[in-house]
């Protein structure tokens, strides 16, 4: 049973869109409502597609993010068990971290995986993204510079979001009711520089009086669909679908307790289990 690079970069790609991110309040509303937090989530197999060979699945997500002043340092591990129809497994792990500017302009990552126990690959590096107009400018076009797999330079596309600044901006777009967010996003989950990605964003929520977590309870949220594309994808023909999605339920603090990973044959699920609010802040 082949387990394919979009997963083990999904779920490193999940751990940064499920950080409570932040940029200077003057250029993102709703920035300063974020919170430095570690949490923990349960990982099962929601549905499979019978020639997906994929029978059950289970594992853990840990992250944390932490505020560092002028910006985020986060880390998020995962661990996730696969068993075929035959009984066979696949035991997964992911080390993901990174350093990202709380003006959204630069960020270092860090991906160790393994399969089986065994280091299958890694990626490092740094990125910068260049804003169009000066410092209050829109995303422009950027350079990511990668130490491993092996040293390299590429130019990244105009319009590119890092993490931060995507999570922020999906959800200042939540609560004045915009639906649709359309941009390149880089985070270094991969050593094949961004990916195009649509953000479809649901209605803002008001409080859950009577959440599981005191910590949220009291805020609003909304659900958004992340779906990513190659940029490389030469297939033609029209719109192409994507190589995977990610569901999460944010709630304004930039929290995400429910998640669902679709990968066309099988649907992993992520239902947070522990919480921490951590200090944060100079």
């Amino acid at each position: 049973m082949a387990l394919t690079h979009r997963l083990l970069a999904s779920l490193g790609l999940l751990g940064s869109l499920a950080l409570a991110e932040a940029a200077p309040a003057a250029h993102q509303p709703g920035a300063e409502a974020m919170v430095a937090h570690r949490a923990a989530y349960k990982l099962t197999l929601a549905s499979s597609r019978d020639n997906a060979g994929v029978a059950s699945a289970r594992g853990v997500m840990l992250y944390e993010v932490m505020d560092a002043c002028d910006g985020w340092a986060t880390r998020q591990r995962f661990t996730l068990v696969l068993t075929d129809q035959d009984g066979q497994t696949i035991d997964t792990g992911s080390d993901y971290s990174t350093y990202e500017t709380k003006d959204g302009r630069r960020i270092r990552f860090s991906l160790t995986q393994t399969t089986q126990g065994a280091v299958t690959s890694r990626v490092s590096g740094e990125a910068e993204i260049t804003p169009e107009g000066g410092v209050l400018g829109a995303p422009g076009p950027g350079t990511v510079r990668y130490e491993n797999p092996v040293p390299n330079e590429e130019a990244l596309p105009p319009g590119t979001m890092l993490p931060t600044m995507h999570t922020i901006r999906a959800l200042a777009m939540a609560r004045r009711g915009e639906r649709l967010l359309v941009s390149p996003l880089f985070d270094g989950t991969s050593a094949e520089g961004a990916q195009d990605s649509t953000t479809v964003i649901s209605a803002w929520q008001g409080p859950q009086a009577d959440h599981r977590f005191p910590a949220l309870a009291t805020l609003g949220s909304a659900r958004m669909r992340v779906a990513f594309f190659d940029r490389n994808d030469q297939s033609g023909g029209g719109a192409s679908a994507p190589d995977y999605e990610v569901g999460l339920r944010y709630y304004e603090n930039g929290v995400a307790d429910e998640l669902k990973m679709d990968f066309g044959d099988f649907v992993i699920d992520g239902r947070m289990e522990e919480l921490a609010v951590l200090p944060g802040g100079c």
